[in-house]
């Protein structure tokens, strides 16, 4: 309950205050600069109720950072959509596609009625492949150095494993930090990371997890986010045998894009049900996970909302 009022502050803010700003989809947004929340871990795990936010794709999704993955393939054997359009752009920008012309089909799709139809048939077709074609998966699955490959090979470094290490060999550290912005490999990343980098901190044997997140898309992003790293935290404070503390989502350009501010009002409008509980296997490393081991239960929430992404 209480993450959602901290969400939903958020957006309130943004909507009272926000300046408009046009942005790199085209769409335009409502924006702030600079904003913190802080969820306590012990209050429940902090997944939003004021509309349903899809769990398992959060969770395959953090997995397959965790894996070190870069490739949609694994996503979508898990059902996971969310990155599809950033591999299907790299697809039909290709010399290869002989379809239907997808020229900035994010936009193009919200307002013409054929080509989503279009749309659809093609990105059928395109997860088919990626799916049973292990080649065409290969060249065409891949988003490049994202997330996963800089969390577990930033230049050579294992930066996720090193987390583990200094949080059971010296847990005091100011220096166990993450970082998913690399500068040499920005233009091989089908997104540059917006969030950017994570840092924990152990306090009377407590963890804490703070996020700063450059960009993030208040109404998709980031209830994913919030639930995204404060399961991280919860996961490795079970293997270093630590409490649970804080997590704290720092953002820098938080916005609300224009098609989304009328589904954002409709979530205002809701009320809060309870937060909904972790299960948790038992398990000896993180790095050992299967899409099993972690489930929720007890996750009562109002309907989910319909809202189109800015590619």
């Amino acid at each position: 309950m209480k993450a959602d009022k901290t969400y939903l502050e958020l957006c309130k803010t943004i909507l009272e205050k926000g300046s408009l700003k046009e942005d790199r989809t085209g769409v335009g947004t409502k924006s702030i600069f600079g904003y913190q929340m802080r969820f306590n871990l012990n209050d429940g795990f902090p997944l939003l109720t004021t509309k349903k936010v899809n769990f398992n794709l959060i969770w395959s999704e953090l997995l397959w950072f965790i894996k070190g993955d870069t490739n949609i393939k694994f996503l979508l054997e898990n059902k996971n959509n969310i990155w599809n359009e950033w591999a299907f752009k790299k697809w039909v920008e290709s010399s290869e596609y002989k379809g239907v012309d997808m020229t900035d089909f994010g936009r193009r799709i919200l307002t013409d009625d054929k080509l989503m139809t279009e749309y659809k048939k093609e990105m059928k077709k395109f997860k088919e492949r990626i799916l049973t074609d292990e080649k065409f998966a290969l060249k065409y699955g891949d988003l490049g150095n994202v997330y996963g490959k800089q969390w577990r090979n930033f230049d050579g470094i294992d930066q996720l494993k090193n987390v583990i290490n200094q949080l059971k060999e010296n847990k005091y550290s100011r220096r166990i930090i993450v970082s998913a912005w690399n500068p040499k490999e920005i233009d091989t990343m089908a997104l540059p990371p917006c969030h950017t980098m994570f840092q924990f901190y152990v306090c009377e044997n407590k963890l804490s997890c703070q996020l700063y997140q450059r960009s993030a898309d208040v109404f998709l992003g980031v209830p994913f986010n919030i639930a995204s790293y404060s399961l991280l935290t919860i996961l490795i404070a079970k293997e270093c045998n630590l409490e649970l503390g804080d997590f704290v989502h720092t953002i820098g350009d938080a916005h609300i894009y224009l098609n989304h501010i009328e589904q954002v009002k409709t979530q205002l409008e809701r009320k809060p049900y309870k937060s909904p509980k972790l299960v948790i296997n038992d398990f000896d490393t993180i790095f050992n996970l299967k899409i099993e081991d972690v489930t929720i239960s007890d996750y009562n929430c109002h309907p989910f909302i319909k809202a189109p992404i800015a590619v």
